[in-house]
């Protein structure tokens, strides 16, 4: 029996993924084999040596201490894409929001007093100060082109505008997936150069910090408006804000408000809303409890912050998997603990990433007393289990 331990209300749908007769899931466990969380902050919480395994419902990853659980053999999921739609949808709603002036005429409406005929009066006085203009036309540029960056590229290809594109790690099938009609650049400054928006979707590493400055909103074309709905240190915000006072930014829209941001007149900072959509909590729970269960029952890893990608067919039921350093002669020690306890090899995977490597062996009989301690006691192997 698997015990999971939930540290963020978590939807009903993906709980479900985990059969109550192999699963037991709660708020509370002393021992978990497994942690499913959103927002939880785990780099203060004590992690336990039972926990095997961490799933986040959602794609952001900033919330746990990556690199200590890789050190101890813990695997790392998220769920990329499964809030995509949401996001998009967003970044569509954010750009209406701004190019049609709809929050200060709102704003303004909620304001009026008086008759129905006074309040006419001032609507039709006041109107010409909320004049916008339509999306067609105008060019959209993305910054990263991943799950989310790709639909909202074909989206608002689809509204008429013009879309340009960066992101210099692109995968395949992301490539697959956007329109030909999007043009690609070379670089985050051209993009800014030749956008009359810009929306940002990449992750918040070390590389991305700050990714725009003052030196590339100097360069930037005037009037324009940037849309954040991926983290808020990927942006210089007192950079962004003299710009906004210089009026070479029309607009800031993001995700992220803070006193500055929600402060000031050309900003529109909602409450962190980018996954808050009955549909991307579901997709997001499902997803998480999805990898969960074929990482504890099969070994399989998908969509893994820190592990390889590992899918391999059952071959027989018995089956083996190590977390170890990837450092030379680990299958040869592995194998050889196998063949000492006069095991036949059916099957074998093995992938690396980075520091670490994880290795399915299925075998010829269930494991006998001892292998799985013999293969723990070489050097460099942080984690072993019969699955």
């Amino acid at each position: 029996m698997y015990k999971v331990l939930t540290l963020n209300n978590i939807r009903s749908i993906g709980l479900d993924k985990l059969s109550r007769e192999r699963y037991e899931v709660a708020s509370e466990f002393q021992r978990p084999d497994a942690l499913l969380l959103r927002s939880y902050n785990l780099h203060d919480w004590t992690v336990p040596e039972s926990l095997l395994a961490v799933a986040r419902a959602g794609a952001g990853v900033n919330n746990i201490p990556i690199e200590a659980l890789t050190q101890r053999g813990i695997a790392v999921f998220n769920t990329p894409g499964a809030n995509a739609n949401a996001v998009k949808e967003l970044v569509v709603a954010g750009m209406l929001l701004t190019a049609r002036n709809l929050c200060p005429a709102w704003d303004y409406t909620r304001q009026l007093r008086g008759s129905d005929a006074e309040i006419n009066q001032s609507v039709e006085a006041g109107k010409k100060q909320f004049a916008g203009f339509e999306l067609p036309g105008k060019t959209l540029g993305v910054v990263g082109l991943g799950a989310i960056g790709v639909r909202v590229a074909n989206a608002a290809e689809a509204l008429g505008m013009r879309v340009l594109g960066f992101d210099p790690h692109i995968t395949v099938n992301n490539a697959w997936r956007l329109s030909a009609q999007v043009e690609q650049v070379m670089s985050v400054a051209e993009l800014l150069a030749e956008s009359d928006f810009v929306s940002l979707h990449v992750p918040m590493i070390e590389e991305t910090r700050h990714l725009i400055n003052v030196d590339r909103l100097r360069r930037a074309r005037p009037g324009l408006t940037l849309l954040n709905f991926a983290r808020g240190g990927i942006v210089d915000e007192a950079a962004v804000l003299a710009a906004l006072n210089e009026k070479r930014l029309r607009a800031y829209i993001c995700d992220f408000p803070d006193k500055a941001l929600i402060e000031h007149p050309k900003v529109i900072a909602l409450p962190h809303l980018g996954a808050s959509t009955v549909e991307a909590e579901e997709n997001c729970a499902v997803m998480a409890a999805e990898q969960l269960r074929d990482y504890l029952e099969h070994g399989t890893v998908r969509n893994s912050v820190n592990f390889p990608t590992m899918d391999m067919p059952r071959n027989g039921g018995n089956r083996l998997m190590v977390i170890n350093a990837n450092v030379p002669h680990m299958i040869e020690r592995i194998s050889s603990a196998i063949a000492h306890r006069d095991l036949n090899i059916l099957d074998l995977l093995n992938r690396s990433r980075g520091e670490i490597a994880c290795t399915l062996i299925d075998i010829s009989s269930p494991a006998p007393e001892g292998l799985i301690a013999d293969i723990a006691a070489i050097e460099g192997v942080l984690r072993v289990r019969a699955l």
